[in-house]
């Protein structure tokens, strides 16, 4: 998993946001089952793919996965916590 989320980082630095989101949704899907919905890294990648929607312009995506990630962040690490901040910021952005 973690490589292919690599390649996947690869694959955004550079722009190839189209390309990036295959590996970004696999990644996902992968730590959904593995890990579960709520698990940190899971909602780390999840937020990669939002990230990757936002820079194809699929506005809507990327907001309702955005929110996705932000309430099960809240819910997770408290609405205080850092990476929530940074998914509310994201979503103010989408």
């Amino acid at each position: 998993m973690n490589l292919m989320w690599r390649f996947g980082m690869w694959l955004y630095s550079d722009g190839r946001y189209n390309e990036a989101e295959v590996p970004f949704m696999e990644v996902a899907d992968m730590r959904k089952k593995v890990l579960a919905t709520e698990h940190p890294s899971t909602l780390t990648s999840m937020a990669d793919l939002a990230s990757t929607f936002w820079n194809q312009r699929r506005w809507k995506e990327a907001e309702e996965l955005e929110v996705q990630v932000m309430v099960r962040r809240k819910r997770v690490l408290g609405e205080e916590h850092p990476d929530t901040l940074t998914r509310m910021n994201s979503l103010a952005f989408t």
